[in-house]
């Protein structure tokens, strides 16, 4: 049976992660609007975690967030993965399904997210391998722009292969605002600039996170710190630009008092009522 939910637009939400099982189930109402799994960690779950997933779905809405897709990989699309992914999907009535614009496997698993080159020939790969995975889900599939730390090669800038796989694709933007903030000073170009470059009608949900500092020229996206100033400032632009998109909160490890997550929250919530009216 289908669990209704509403959309989840101008909300904010948390990853389902094990080390916050306690905390989700005894969350507040008001403290987050919704959760955010990864399917291929839940699909077939049983036991404690199971029952807490059909729980906690019962009483938020789910967004799922992928893993282990690949979509600009070379070997062929998982289809029977997919298959049991828009089961899943049906099953929980999930409003928004999104996986990252990198790939991850090649003779296996390579358990990272690995860049692909800026090129037509990218673009051309990639959009076709998204649309073939929204034909098998009967759905729309929205993709993330990935943290880099080495170029493969770029023909074009980031913001235009991302336009331009959008466009081939005929897909959404899962906006990761802490990711546009680490690659520009990783590689160089102005955030505000990707932003403006972004065509709105695309985005359809946001992620924030911490990162690490390793040099005034080095950030890591790591999802274990609190978000930095510079990014709530980018990300209030984000909301400006696109709208008050749902939002999620990403920490996966390093967990701090739930009370500080929830302060989070409501940073997230007070930009989006602020982009709202500005709006």
């Amino acid at each position: 049976m289908q669990i209704p939910h509403p959309t989840l637009q101008a909300s904010v939400g948390l990853g389902l992660r094990r080390g916050l099982m306690k905390d989700l189930q005894a969350a507040r109402t008001g403290d987050f609007d919704f959760l955010e799994v990864a399917p291929e960690n839940w699909i077939g779950v049983g036991g404690v975690h199971g029952a807490a997933l059909r729980e906690l779905a019962e009483r938020y809405p789910l967004s799922c967030h992928g893993l282990s897709l690949s979509l600009g990989g070379s070997a062929p699309l998982d289809v029977d993965f997919l298959r049991e992914v828009r089961v899943f999907l049906d099953h929980y009535n999930v409003p928004l399904y999104s996986e990252h614009l990198s790939y991850c496997s090649d003779d296996g698993h390579l358990y990272d997210l690995l860049p692909l080159p800026f090129t037509e020939e990218a673009v051309h790969h990639v959009a076709a391998r998204i649309r073939q995975a929204q034909d098998i889900l009967g759905r729309r599939l929205a993709v993330e722009n990935v943290s880099y730390y080495a170029a493969p090669r770029q023909d074009m800038d980031e913001v235009t292969f991302t336009n331009a796989v959008l466009r081939e694709a005929d897909c959404d933007l899962l906006l990761d605002v802490n990711n546009v903030y680490v690659n520009s000073i990783n590689h160089g170009f102005d955030p505000q600039t990707f932003l403006a470059g972004i065509e709105p009608g695309r985005v359809v949900g946001m992620h924030v996170a911490g990162h690490f500092d390793e040099s005034d020229t080095l950030k890591i996206d790591t999802h274990g710190a609190s978000v930095k100033p510079v990014v709530w400032s980018l990300l209030a632009e984000a909301y400006a630009r696109f709208g008050a998109q749902p939002t999620l909160l990403e920490r996966d490890f390093n967990f701090p008092a739930f009370s500080e997550l929830v302060a989070e929250l409501q940073t997230i919530r007070r930009l989006q009522n602020q982009g709202g009216q500005r709006g």
